[in-house]
């Protein structure tokens, strides 16, 4: 089959016809042009009024995003700079114990405090120590400030500690420039002041002064720092005065400590003993 191609004849009506469409549309924008120019101008002015809201949409986006990335960031910031300033707390006080044990000619055996009870009379602390660790009950728990209290019950790898805000707490203490002897204890009255009892209203107290372990009731090593003196009260009728003491050790921030490996004098414990029969 062969194949033929159309004549100018045959496609003389399209030639036409596209000719006669193009000139009209010529015709057509030509006549249009001012209207099109119109347009065009209405257009730009339009799109020039909605540039600004729709860049302020876009900007507003941006900084939302923003916001919330800077959000984070300072979050994440404030979580370091927490953590940084705990570990130089924690640094602080390991070098304050460093140096306490350094200068120190005690036994001393470190431990943290794992639990607290500072809410009632029978105020308590628990450590991360017991008889695994050769800690043995009325042991004293100090500070590199001074004295916490004394351990009550020991298990295993635990131990709780009578501290000086217990009712209970009783202990031999003197005042460091005198040398007068009295009993420490709390009144369960102020959570911030221990008790300097049976000194003789002789005894000229200053405030200021410290006071420490005596160490005669075999209990404790003499010369453990207590606290100082704030103030006194003389008790009508009695040739004693009571004495407000502060305590150097602050129970409520202490987190590490000492357990002082001490070991009565059994040779006193016999003769205070030996006494008391003789008084029966």
């Amino acid at each position: 089959m062969r194949f033929r191609l159309p004549s100018i004849a045959d496609v003389k009506d399209h030639i036409l016809t596209a000719v006669f469409l193009l000139m009209a549309v010529t015709l057509m924008v030509g006549r249009y042009q001012g209207g099109l120019d119109n347009l065009r101008k209405v257009s730009v002015t339009l799109f020039s009024y909605l540039e600004e809201p729709l860049s302020n949409i876009r900007v507003y986006r941006q900084a939302l995003k923003t916001n919330t990335q800077l959000r984070k960031q300072n979050v994440l910031l404030l979580d370091e700079l927490n953590r940084l300033r705990a570990a130089e707390q924690q640094n602080r006080r390991f070098r304050e114990m460093l140096q306490f044990k350094r200068s120190s000619e005690l036994s001393l055996y470190p431990v943290q405090i794992v639990g607290k009870e500072l809410n009632q009379v029978a105020n308590s602390l628990t450590i991360d120590a017991g008889t695994n660790q050769g800690i043995k009950q009325g042991m004293p728990m100090v500070s590199a400030d001074g004295l916490i209290g004394k351990v009550i019950i020991t298990s295993p790898g635990y131990s709780q500690v009578m501290p000086f805000f217990n009712t209970l707490f009783r202990l031999s203490a003197k005042l460091q420039t005198s040398n007068a002897m009295g009993i420490i204890s709390w009144d369960n009255e102020s959570i911030s002041e221990l008790q300097l009892n049976y000194i003789p209203q002789t005894i000229s107290v200053d405030s200021g002064e410290t006071v420490v372990t005596s160490g005669s009731s075999n209990q404790f090593p003499p010369d453990i720092p207590i606290g100082t003196v704030v103030r006194t009260e003389q008790l009508e009728g009695k040739e004693t005065q009571k004495v407000f003491v502060k305590p150097f050790a602050n129970l409520h921030t202490v987190a590490e400590g000492f357990i002082i490996k001490f070991k009565p004098d059994t040779s006193i414990k016999k003769l205070n003993k030996q006494y008391e029969d003789l008084l029966e």
